[in-house]
């Protein structure tokens, strides 16, 4: 089957073809007649499989010029840079549809985004928290939103947008088509839809954790983060087999130590993104990093959902992650379109039962290889790294008294409060008028 095949409009075709697509993946081919049925839909295909073209091609087709003000279309997702992501695939398949699009999202001017909300718009892509900001400052109306989709809602609940979401969903008109993609299936997604789906038609094009068959995967077992570190560097000087590096970090603060450790040899070519940097700089390194002036990106799992930047040729997870889900997400950022990718897991004895986790959800063995002998095996421990000294049964911890002041109170400090018999005490001396503004009340007291 071709794109040319499917139900699309004229103005689609083109936007495709000037895209040169031709054929629509698995997913993208189940998902077209379903959603164009107007049923509720939950899609479940591997990620790297094309997930938002699935869903934007039939919305698109379905979607009616109007001039109305309140958006017809709400897309959420997790993240800023997806949020940047999806506006700029719907500005491309509506390049000859007139279409107003605009991103919400949180770390730039509210108000900006609040007076592109007034204006008027066809489709709001979104990040939960920052659009329920704006429709609490009634810069936005949910009541004509026709379609729903959530892109990655595992994520979503797992980042604590459960709040906001259940909030939204209120807001928005029962008589409405809900519509949700995922990599992954786990039971707080199941509930939601539960709650919130009427008869969803399940479509499944991969059981939820199974990899791409053109992804391949290696695992290091190392024993601490400098052997790592230097593994990672011996591997980074082949530039022609490592043209174009993804590295995963559990968080923003290793993700910082390794940017510098590889700075002394890779500075020019090494860039970092985390919710630590600022959102221009987050999306500046994202756009070099896909346009190919950064060979080398480190990010924390803020990276790991829906991106498509391509010819991906290595994702190194430099730590096992602690949700095997998020390793999926990982690994899926290389080996997209049918290319070949290679993922890399760094493990260590600490982290074996996360590693365990991971082979149990893919039901399959990640192939192990030996540490190069060039690499040097350090023995020197990060901070993070280091044990940590607990007092175990101190018999005096916890019983110790503070001690007297180093100075003795001044005489002032000293008085005691006598409550209300000295209070009346000083009324009688000065004899203060009984009501305000009695001037006279004292001398008529002497009388």
């Amino acid at each position: 089957m071709t794109f040319q095949d499917l139900n699309l409009s004229t103005p689609l075709r083109n936007a495709l073809e000037d895209l040169n697509f031709q054929t629509p993946t698995p997913i993208q081919e189940q998902a077209f007649s379903s959603i164009m049925s107007g049923r509720d839909v939950v899609g479940i295909a591997q990620t790297g499989t094309g997930k938002t073209f699935a869903y934007l091609l039939p919305l698109l087709r379905m979607l009616k010029y109007s001039e109305q003000k309140n958006p017809r279309v709400l897309i959420l997702v997790p993240t800023r840079e997806l949020v940047v992501q999806v506006v700029e695939e719907i500005e491309k398949l509506a390049k000859y549809i007139n279409v107003r699009v605009a991103g919400v999202y949180g770390g730039v001017n509210i108000n900006t985004q609040h007076q592109d909300l007034l204006r008027g718009l066809d489709i709001v892509v979104a990040t939960p928290r920052r659009l329920y900001d704006l429709v609490l400052r009634r810069a936005v109306q949910l009541k004509s939103v026709q379609k729903l989709v959530i892109d990655e809602v595992d994520v979503m609940l797992d980042l604590g947008f459960k709040f906001q979401i259940n909030n939204i969903l209120e807001l928005l008109p029962e008589n409405r088509q809900s519509i949700m993609f995922s990599a992954t299936m786990t039971e707080n997604v199941e509930n939601l839809i539960t709650a919130n789906f009427k008869t969803p038609e399940k479509i499944s094009v991969a059981v939820s954790g199974t990899p791409l068959e053109n992804i391949e995967q290696r695992s290091y077992k190392i024993p601490n983060f400098n052997t790592k570190a230097n593994l990672l560097k011996h591997l980074l000087a082949e530039k022609k087999i490592f043209s174009k590096v993804l590295i995963f970090m559990e968080n923003k603060r290793i993700a910082d130590r390794l940017f510098e450790n590889l700075s002394a040899d890779f500075s020019e070519e090494t860039g970092v993104v985390h919710t630590g940097k600022s959102q221009n700089y987050r999306l500046r390194s994202l756009r070099k990093f896909a346009e190919g002036e950064l060979r080398i990106l480190i990010a924390t799992d803020v990276m790991a959902r829906g991106l498509d930047i391509e010819e991906v040729s290595h994702v190194v997870n430099f730590d096992t992650p602690s949700y095997p889900e998020n390793y999926m997400h990982r690994i899926g950022r290389t080996g997209r379109a049918e290319n070949k990718g290679i993922a890399l897991l760094f493990t260590t004895e600490k982290e074996k039962e996360k590693f365990g986790n991971i082979e149990q959800l893919m039901n399959m063995e990640v192939p192990q290889f030996k540490i190069p002998q060039e690499v040097e095996i350090s023995k020197q421990l990060i901070p993070e790294e280091q044990p940590r000294a607990i007092e175990i049964n101190n018999p005096n911890k916890g019983t110790e008294k503070a001690g007297p002041a180093f100075h003795e109170k001044k005489e002032k400090n000293r008085k005691q409060n006598l409550g209300g018999s000295y209070r009346r005490e000083i009324a009688k001396k000065y004899k203060k008028p009984k009501t305000r503004g009695d001037k006279n009340a004292n001398k008529r007291r002497k009388k």
